[in-house]
This record gives C-alpha cells, sequence and structure tokens, in this order.
C-alpha cells in the first residue's frame, strides 16, 4: 500500500515489546482508539532512533499500527480458531471501528494521527455462520487483527463500511500522503 504514496522506502522494525505497552496503556486509561496510535508511536521513534544523525535528517520514518474496536474493547489477533470464531460472530450484525494509527517522524518533527473506518458486518444468520467457519477454516484469520481481512474472504462478512478501504487493510494511504506534504513543508 505505501508503493501508492512513494516508491521511495524501505521497511525497517526495531525490538518492541507491543504486549507490554498495551497493559501500560490500559493502566493509565488510554483509550482504545487511540492505543494504535501510541504503538504506532513508539514503533516509529525506535525505528527513528537507531538511524544515525545523518540518516535521520534526511528520512522519514513512518510507523503504524491498526486496531479492531467494538464496544471499546480492541479485537487483537485470534489465539485460535475458536477465538477467531468468537470475534467474527461477535461483530456480526453490528458495527465495528478499524483505528489505525500512524507515526511520521522527521529531523526534529513528529506528526500523529489516527484514521477511523466503520465497518458493518452482515447478520449472524446461517450464511454468515458458514461464512465465517470456512474462512476460520482457510487460515486467514489468524495473522489480523479482529480476525479477518477486507482484501481476501474476509470481505464477504462484511455488509458496508463507512471510511476509508485502505485504512481497514491496514495504511491509510490517502489520508498519509496528505500528512506528509503537511510535514514536508
Amino acid at each position: 500500500m505505501l508503493s501508492l504514496v512513494t516508491d521511495g522506502f524501505e521497511i525497517m522494525t526495531a525490538e518492541v515489546d507491543e504486549r507490554a505497552a498495551e497493559i501500560r496503556m490500559e493502566e493509565e486509561g488510554v483509550p482504545s482508539l487511540k492505543v494504535s496510535e501510541c504503538l504506532a508511536e513508539i514503533k516509529a521513534k525506535a525505528v527513528f532512533d537507531m538511524l544515525t544523525e545523518e540518516e535521520k535528517a534526511g528520512s522519514i520514518v513512518i510507523g503504524a499500527d491498526t486496531s479492531v474496536v467494538l464496544d471499546d474493547v480492541i479485537f487483537g489477533k485470534p489465539q485460535d480458531r475458536d477465538d477467531a470464531v468468537r470475534m467474527l460472530s461477535l461483530m456480526s450484525g453490528r458495527v465495528h471501528v478499524v483505528a489505525t494509527g500512524v507515526a511520521l517522524f522527521a529531523g526534529q518533527k513528529k506528526r500523529l494521527f489516527t484514521e477511523e473506518t466503520r465497518v458493518e458486518f452482515n447478520e449472524l444468520d446461517a450464511y454468515q455462520k458458514t461464512l465465517i467457519d470456512d474462512y476460520c477454516d482457510g487460515g486467514s484469520p489468524f495473522d489480523k487483527a479482529g480476525a479477518y481481512g477486507i482484501q481476501d474472504k474476509g470481505a464477504l462478512l462484511i455488509k458496508k463500511i463507512d471510511g476509508d478501504y485502505s485504512n481497514v487493510v491496514g495504511l491509510p494511504v490517502a489520508r498519509l500522503a496528505r500528512e506528509l506534504q503537511i510535514m514536508i513543508k
């Protein structure tokens, strides 16, 4: 998705204990829709701190994290098939929020934002239950927040979305492009 914004990028990762950060944020009362933004900042700062001063001066570091939130509860990656079925069933017939937090670091500048997209799943009828079972049997849910991907057969579970499709995939590219323009001015 980032290639829609720029061709000149390198993917770097840093060791970040996301679970410990999530626990700390929960204890501090960080709203569930802001957790992904905080995690994005932690990840981007960790990568930014790995750069030399020369690299920092000529680079923009982008960190992103996506959360699926229903009733102020964050649905992370499912632990197993039963957990995936549970999540997808709970979201059925309801609207949840996909929140992607993005952090940008460049030199002395920093920008943070969260893009939210509302996703409504189809009712939990016999057909939806079959779709959920088939989807979970295929193995796709296990590496995805909220146990589904809109870019794969998880799309069959969805009735409609209100907001940025690319945000649900995991990176709000239109907003990112605008925020980058603001940052480099």
